[in-house]
């Protein structure tokens, strides 16, 4: 059986970063992928942890081959998830999480119509730029650019199966695990988990 794609979108400054992070320790077998962008690495960032670092020409390279699963321009930088690295942790019945934007999502739902995905929201528009502000890693402009961005991409949080509201933090998480635990639990997936189980109490 294979794994399950899990998609986890949000405005910049919503906490999705944080709360992915927390949620991979807490689902060891949830796997991230890691995306490829065009963009420099901020402060304390490293390449294949955060995301693959590459140059907008050997990105547009890598579109020209076909080796992207999605990719889309966001805030004016290349993002995109490799296409083997995700087919091949599914095939091996593991589950994958991306964190992408809409534009991605909207892809990734276009080629497996059976992907999770969910949707981040910050509390408020003003928690929202001080969470941006907070970071102190981004110039003003690139503040208001996200702030002006994010009205877009919460446009479309309704394409996406689940909203999580990211006021409290250990309510988010426990609601974003929720998903993905329940997702575990279903009767297909615990049929093929349990297999052995089962034929041992169906055994006459």
């Amino acid at each position: 059986m294979s794994g399950t794609l899990y998609i986890v979108a949000a405005p910049s400054g919503a906490g999705k970063t944080s709360l992915t992070k927390a949620l991979l320790e807490l689902e060891p077998g949830l796997g991230l992928s890691v995306s490829y962008t065009s963009r420099p690495p901020r402060q304390n960032e490293i390449d294949g942890v955060h995301y693959h670092f590459v140059t907008r020409a050997a990105f547009e390279e890598m579109i020209a081959r076909g080796e992207f699963f999605e990719h889309a321009v966001v805030h004016g930088d290349l993002k995109g998830t490799s296409r083997l690295a995700v087919e091949r942790t599914l095939a091996q019945g593991r589950d994958v999480l991306l964190e992408i934007d809409w534009q991605g999502a909207r892809q990734v739902r276009a080629l497996m119509a059976d992907t999770v995905s969910v949707f981040i929201l910050p509390p408020s528009r003003a928690e929202l730029e001080r969470r941006l502000r907070a970071r102190a890693s981004d110039s003003e402009e690139v503040i208001r650019r996200r702030l002006d961005d994010s009205r877009a991409d919460i446009a479309h949080a309704s394409e996406f199966d689940y909203l999580v509201v990211n006021d409290d933090f250990s309510t988010a998480l426990g609601e974003l695990r929720a998903i993905v635990v329940s997702r575990q639990l279903r009767c297909d997936a615990q049929r093929a988990r349990h297999a052995g189980l089962m034929a041992d109490l169906l055994r006459e």
